[in-house]
């Protein structure tokens, strides 16, 4: 089966707004996931920032990248004269694991990471829902060790729950967004983590340090 170009998909729905800047809530992972995207984005759309990640393990590294986004979106508003807008979504491990836990023998990128980006998403949308938000997106089709095919098929899936706020398709890695990603993240030396952020992963990545 042919993938998608996701990219062009996004294209394709920016062609229609007609020089208007339609409402985005975009979900956010980290501070070096959000730079190209954003970049990308706020030519095009009234941006706002989810950082709904219950997911993450330890708490302290939940906090760590959350400090890190907030000075990096004050950062990156001043510097690129935007006016990008973060909410905070509260740190709730224990509840959000319930439905993984059953799956934690998963492989990376198995049933256990598409219900997390599924969750993660679904909340997200709900609150761009309730808060009457033109689109929704999430920053994670950037991401080297997720699948934007994957994501964008959840994306798809999800869409048939909202009546109002529509999904916008994306395939951030497209058009060379990694390395532009790189070049932001490194200009202002955010900190990189080197595991996404569950438990799950954060022992793999020790133990192939071993």
């Amino acid at each position: 089966m042919d993938k998608i170009n996701y990219y062009l998909k996004g294209e394709e729905i920016i062609k229609t707004f007609g020089g208007k800047k339609p409402t985005l809530l975009m979900h956010v992972c980290c501070a070096p996931c959000s730079c190209y995207p954003l970049t990308y984005l706020i030519k095009y759309f009234d941006v706002t920032v989810h950082y709904n990640n219950s997911n993450i393990y330890p708490a302290s590294e939940w906090e760590l990248r959350r400090k890190e986004l907030i000075k990096f979106i004050d950062d990156f508003n001043r510097d690129y004269k935007s006016n990008v807008k973060l909410i905070i979504k509260d740190y709730n491990h224990e509840e959000f694991m319930k439905e993984l836990v059953p799956l934690k023998d998963e492989p990376e990128r198995g049933k256990r990471c598409i219900l997390c980006y599924t969750k993660r998403m679904r909340e997200t949308w709900t609150y761009a829902e309730k808060n009457n938000f033109d689109y929704f997106t999430t920053v994670m089709t950037i991401s080297r060790q997720k699948d934007s095919q994957v994501l964008n098929e959840i994306g798809d899936k999800l869409a048939k729950e909202f009546k109002k706020t529509k999904y916008f398709y994306s395939d951030f890695k497209k058009n060379d967004g990694i390395l532009k990603g790189k070049k932001i993240r490194d200009f202002y030396k955010l900190y990189q983590q080197n595991y996404c952020g569950c438990e799950y992963s954060q022992r793999r990545i020790n133990a192939d340090k071993r």
